[in-house]
């Protein structure tokens, strides 16, 4: 199992993330931050989150795997996983725009959405 990611570290990275030039080492962090976070919310292995490259994690209360592609699989890239996790963009805009693959019938983790609030930096 992974470290834990200190909430002050994983916040910390969330809003450097947002910034108008994130650095790839903050947006990794931040990923693995707010998939940690989803984790944490909603435990269980029914549905995969996967945001390449930066991490996956095995969350939502239900029906688990052991082995091969888990028949509930979300998967989306960095800055669309972390407007979702700031609430920056609801799940159904995401859909809509075709930004999220989701396959299965548990693949929605829409009602642990946000799950963290930050805000952008303020550009002086």
């Amino acid at each position: 199992m992974a470290k834990r990611i200190p909430d002050v570290d994983g916040m910390a990275a969330v809003t450097a993330a947002l910034a108008e030039e994130a650095s790839r080492p903050d947006r990794a962090l931040a990923v693995r931050y707010t998939l940690q976070c989803l984790a944490e919310r909603a435990p269980g292995r029914s549905v995969e989150v996967r945001v390449p490259p930066f991490g996956a994690v095995q969350a939502v209360e239900g029906p688990g795997h052991t082995r091969g592609t888990p028949p509930n699989v979300i998967e989306t890239d960095a800055a669309t996983w972390l407007a979702l996790a700031t609430g920056a963009e609801s799940w159904a805009d995401a859909m809509a725009r075709g930004v999220v693959r989701a396959s299965g019938v548990r693949a929605d983790v829409s009602p642990w959405l946000p799950l963290v609030r930050a805000r952008r930096p303020r550009v002086e």
